[in-house]
């Protein structure tokens, strides 16, 4: 059971790798007004489901804790985010806010059941490093007068770290709910569009077909896959293997020329991939203990 929510949760990761490559590929839409859509879109899936089985409507009757962690997780992430990248250097901002991966790492000794190791924290800090490499793969230049862009990043990071960690103590809410969220933030980024940006709407077929395909995986079925797993699955794990998503974005961005092939690259993929090997360690080698004979179990003690 734990290992299927695991794979669950990754698919997410697997769906976040394409976000560079079809944002790329949607136009010059701004972000807010692309929120907004890609949101709705996102919602489309959960309202087919409800429409087919109206009698899990009743599932999104949850008290207003679970209604706060999940609008605050998805639209608060996100408007950080696009805040971080309008205040700062885009590589400076990304290598702040890819911080939560580690947080959710560390963070989850905090949760019921969870043992942090020291190799928990050693993967995740490979994977920081590998991730490192990509994302300041042209150089890092850190300035004070971005300040608001590097705050918003960090909060971005403690934002998605702490979304997740409450979502596992929310293991028994239905996933469902993540219909409602993703309606919410699409409203509030509505909203913001309307008071902050100027309507730009795609120019092709293609940036179309990028925006329906941002809503439909990486800012739709990506959602619904992560709750899932990290409320089922080995969110250590998760966590360590969400630095993953970088590398694959950026061998995405190389198979469809939006990117060069480095060294740099390289290593990072071995970083991440040894980190999320270190991280996985008792799954992938799990201790074995060595059986009792049936005789002497049933012997008396002398």
């Amino acid at each position: 059971m734990q290992t299927r929510a695991t794979l669950i949760g990754f698919s997410a990761i697997l769906m976040w790798a394409l976000l560079a490559l079809f944002t790329a590929a949607s136009g010059t839409m701004p972000p807010f007004q692309l929120s907004a859509i890609c949101f709705a879109i996102g919602s489309l899936p959960g309202l087919v489901v409800l429409a087919l089985k109206p009698e899990r409507l009743a599932l999104l009757r949850q008290p207003a804790r679970v209604w706060l962690v999940g609008i605050v997780g998805l639209f608060g992430y996100h408007a950080l985010y696009f805040t971080a990248l309008r205040s700062a250097p885009a590589v400076e901002a990304g290598l702040i806010a890819y911080l939560w991966p580690l947080l959710i790492v560390v963070g989850s000794a905090l949760l019921p059941g969870e043992r942090l190791r020291w190799y928990h924290v050693a993967g995740a800090l490979c994977g920081l490093a590998g991730t490192a490499m990509i994302v300041a793969r042209n150089g890092v230049a850190f300035d004070s007068a971005y300040t608001l862009g590097y705050g918003s990043a960090l909060c971005c990071a403690f934002t998605w770290a702490i979304y997740s960690l409450l979502t596992r103590r929310f293991e028994a809410v239905s996933t469902d709910v993540v219909t409602g969220f993703c309606l919410a933030t699409s409203v509030l980024s509505l909203f913001c569009h309307l008071a902050l940006e100027t309507t730009v709407w795609p120019d092709t077929g293609m940036q179309w077909l990028a925006v329906v395909g941002l809503g439909l995986l990486p800012v739709g079925a990506a959602f619904y896959a992560w709750d899932y797993g990290v409320k089922n699955g080995n969110i250590q794990l998760l966590g360590v293997a969400s630095y993953s998503a970088p590398v694959l974005s950026t061998l995405t961005l190389m198979l469809f020329g939006f990117a060069e092939p480095s060294l740099n690259i390289a290593l990072a993929c071995l970083l991440v991939t040894g980190g999320a090997v270190l991280a996985a360690r008792d799954v992938i080698f799990p201790s074995r203990k060595v059986p009792v004979p049936a005789e002497e179990q049933a012997q008396p003690a002398a």
